[in-house]
């Protein structure tokens, strides 16, 4: 019977081998770390959209990123949890702030 146990802990073995690592935890939701949070940016609504704002924004919304939408311009429709999106006005300005 010792004879048979090579053979049952190979298969075993390989099989280990196979296994997917589990996935990364989340960033953690803070100044500029992860999930991000609109309500926490609207003070920006109404103003330009300039650097500044822009990271202001991002800081205070705890979003990892910015994304500048302008009237008419094309943007690709994946949500991204960890992104502030502004959508400007004709006129230059913050119109909206929302996350994705």
């Amino acid at each position: 019977m010792k004879r048979s146990t090579p053979f049952i802990a190979l298969p075993l073995l390989v099989l280990a081998g196979c296994a997917t690592a589990p996935a990364p935890a989340p960033a953690p939701a803070g100044p500029g770390g992860g999930a991000c949070n609109a309500a926490a940016a609207q003070f920006v609504v109404g103003r330009s959209a300039d650097a500044a704002m822009q990271e202001a924004a991002r800081l205070r919304s705890g979003a990892r990123s910015v994304r500048v939408l302008r009237p008419g311009e094309a943007v690709t429709m994946e949500f991204s949890r960890e992104r502030l999106n502004l959508e400007l006005d004709a006129g230059g300005r913050i119109a909206s702030v929302r996350c994705g």
